[in-house]
Formats: structure tokens, sequence, C-alpha cells
């Protein structure tokens, strides 16, 4: 019983049942004509797939999670002792052997006697399973319609039911979502805590130098590990994208806003955001072989040393990059100001330019904050531009026209590898992503209460 097979037949059943709560929910309306429906047919029908095929996909969700375990413990609890290995490892990898032997897949080696025979007591495990579990899934859904066919009436609230069960998927939803978060960061929260054990927070935070491979012979703690200058790396190339994507992103929203013609924005605003949708080592490309060479070209032209990975390369190539989720979203949200807006502002004697100034701009400026919101976490966790395009160096610069590294490239470097996970070279990596996370709180809530103090003007 493979998936795609239980999603076919719990597709079949989804159709079936819509069609018994149908009909069903029509011939009690012909019954009775006097009497008035609560519910439209529709409800009916969503109602009995709810009752019938929700409860056979749990079925069989159970089984997936409850019967490989099961299967396997009963495997293992059948082969002689003598065989068994007492390491869990060991054992996971004569499961593993087992399961291979079972699905006819090669082994290494000649397979011995009791896994044979283990192999044929898990396909006949499997097989009497899949067959507790069809009967199981074609019960609850047989009981459902059942269900359905005998208390449809003219007064079932099918239409109440169906709408507190989307009110639930959708809470289950956005608790999965905050539950993701969650799990995120107490995932790095427990391994930064680690980190921290080892390396002080305050050489951490404020230590100007980062070699993470740096230990001392006698083992004390080590002085490599200062973030300072990632975050003014990150900081410094973030800066330059939004000083490029900002004012051309924002300046072509208002364009194609309010000034471009239907048939101009129609083909204009496809071809911006085609930019979103390019790889981003494509633009580490880009900026490693054109934009590097020519801004180092250019700075000889001016006197200037300006290297071609550097973090002006970078900047500028990821500004670009970003254009569109500024262009785009603002775009939107400047269209969705009302229009009677705009023509009370004309009417008053403002100039196009004064109302987009004056009355567009600022209605929208909520929006618009989201938008810039959005492009500055996208520049700050950007990793394949920075490692192409901005040389990789450590230092603690201010200078655009060096080479620098990030918060994002570091903790690749960390990651790479075997890793173990027991020392200060790997956990640094959860301490610099609990550092983004928090930095990324930090730009919302300052963007909440930006959003906040200007909306209380207009509203």
């Amino acid at each position: 019983m493979n998936t795609l097979m239980v999603a076919v037949v719990l597709l079949v059943l989804v159709a079936l049942a819509y069609q018994v709560g149908l009909v069903r929910s029509r011939r009690v309306a012909g019954a009775v004509p006097a009497e008035r429906m609560h519910s439209r047919p529709g409800y009916h029908g969503l109602l009995a797939v709810l009752r019938a095929a929700v409860p056979a996909a749990a079925v069989y969700v159970v089984w997936r999670v409850v019967g490989g375990p099961l299967i396997d413990n009963m495997v293992l609890g059948g082969i002689p002792v003598e065989h068994l290995p007492a390491d869990d490892f060991q054992r996971q990898a004569l499961l593993q052997r087992i399961g291979n032997l079972a699905s006819g897949f090669g082994l290494m080696g000649e397979a011995q006697g009791f896994e044979q025979a283990a192999a044929e007591t898990m396909n006949r495990l499997r097989g009497t399973g899949h067959a507790i579990v069809a009967a199981a899934m074609a019960t609850a859904a047989a009981a459902g319609l059942a269900w359905t066919w005998r208390s449809t009436t003219p007064a079932t609230r099918a239409r109440n039911k169906v709408e507190r069960a989307v009110q639930v998927a959708l809470i289950l939803c956005s608790t999965v979502a905050i539950l993701t978060t969650v799990g995120i960061v107490l995932s790095m929260l427990g391994e930064a805590l680690n980190f921290f054990r080892i390396v002080s927070p305050t050489d951490f935070f404020f230590g100007t130098t980062w070699n993470p491979r740096f230990q001392t012979v006698d083992g004390a703690a080590q002085t490599g590990f200062g973030m300072l200058p990632l975050m003014a790396g990150t900081l410094l190339i973030a800066g330059i994208a939004m000083l490029v994507a900002v004012p051309l992103g924002l300046m072509t929203a208002i364009y194609l806003s309010e000034y471009a013609a239907h048939a101009t924005r129609a083909w204009v605003k496809p071809v911006i955001e085609v930019l979103a949708g390019i790889p981003t080592i494509v633009y580490g490309f880009f900026a490693l072989v054109t934009v590097g060479p020519f801004l180092n070209g250019l700075g000889t032209m001016l006197g200037l040393e300006i290297r071609a990975t550097s973090a002006l390369t970078a900047g500028v190539v990821m500004g670009i990059m970003i254009i569109p989720f500024i262009s785009s979203l603002s775009d939107d949200i400047i269209t969705q100001v009302p229009k009677a807006m705009r023509d009370g502002s004309l009417a008053l004697g403002g100039t196009r330019s004064e109302t987009v100034a004056k009355v567009v701009l600022p209605a929208a400026l909520p929006g618009i904050v989201g938008a810039i919101l959005l492009a500055v976490s996208r520049a700050i966790g950007e990793t394949m531009i920075v490692v192409l395009a901005a040389g990789n160096a450590p230092v603690l610069t201010a200078n655009p026209f060096e080479a620098v590294s990030t918060v994002t490239v570091s903790i690749v470097n960390q990651l790479t590898g075997d890793q173990d996970f027991a020392s200060a070279q790997s956990l640094v990596a959860f301490a610099l992503g609990l550092t983004l996370f928090v930095m990324t709180l930090v730009l919302n809530v300052v963007a909440l209460v930006v959003v906040r103090k200007y909306r209380e003007q207009y509203e």
C-alpha cells in the first residue's frame, strides 16, 4: 500500500462522499417540500466528505506513524538472541538489511538464515498490517457515509459544521507555523547555550577577531570567536543593497501605479518580477565575472582602489536582486489606495506629483514599510552572492571597497563537512543563527512601531 495508491483512493472517496451528501440532501429537500433546508446541498456534500474521508485519512496517518516501529519490534523479537545485536545502532543496521532483503534490494554479502526468516516475517506482517489498515479505512469511510445518510434532515446545520471544521483547520495551520518557529528557536537556543558554556558571551558579541579554528594549547577559552567583523560585514552589504533597491524599487512602483499606461504596465511589471525568479547563484556568478571587474576598472579610472570581490560588489548585485520585492509589493499597496483620495487631492488643486507625495504614499506607508522590511530580511539572510562576491574576509571595516564576510557565510563555513557538534567550532553556527533571528525580530518590532505611528494619522 504505497502513498500514491492511498492518495488516489482518498480522492475517489472524497468524490463519492460529496455525491452522497448532495444526493441525500436533495432527496430530503424533495421529500419535505414545505420545510426549508437550513444549508445548501454543497455544504451537505462537504459535511459527508469530512465524515468519511477525514477519518479514513486519519487511520492511514496513524498507521504510518506507529506501524513501522511496531513491525520492526516484532521482527526483532523473532530473531534468536545469539544473533541480536546489543547496540542500538547495530540493530538499526540489521533492520535495514532485513528491510532491503524483504523489498528485494541487493545486500552486501550473503544473507544469513535468520535474516531470510526475519525478511519473510517482515513481509508477512506488512501484508497483514496493510490488510487491517485497508479494512479500518473502509469501515471508517462506510460509517461516515452511513452517518451522513441517516442523519441528514432539513434542520441539519451542515454549513455551520463545515465552517467550524474550516476554522479548526486554519487554527491548526497557524499553530503549526507558530510551533515551527518555536522549535527552530529552541533548537538554536539549546546549542547556543552549549556554545556559551565554552566561549564567553562577552568575547562572542564584542570580540573583534573571527578565527574559529584558533585554540590555545592548554585548552583555555578561545579568543577567536568575535562576531563584530561578521556583523559589520552583514550590515554593510545589506545597507548598500538597500541604498540600491529602495529608491529604484519605490520609484518603479510609483511609475507603474501612477504614471505608466496600462499597456506599458502589462509588460514592464512581469519583466521586473523575473528578477525575483533568478537563482541567487546566478547573481553571484554575475557579480563575480561582470560587476566586480567593472567596479574595479571604474575605481582605477577614478583613482580609487576597489577590489573586484568587495562589499560594494555584493551589495550592488544584492540590491538588484531585491528590487522586485520592493517594487512589486509597493505597487500592489499603492494601487489599493482608494481612488477617492486621489480625486479629492486633484479637486483641491494638487498636481499629480503632489498627490503622490502627500496623499498616496502616506496612505500606503504601512505596506511600503512591510515591503522594505521583507527586502532587509532578504538582504541579511543572503548567502550565495556574498560567498562569491564579497571576498570572505572576516575583518572589521567600514570601507565598502574592501573584502568582508557575513554571518550567513560563516554559518555555512562552520557547518560544512564532518563536524563534531560538541566543539565550539560547530556550535558557534547556532549562536550566529540565533543572533540573526533576534536581529530580524527587532526589525519587525521597529517596523510595527513605525507603521502604527503613521497609520494613526490617516485613520
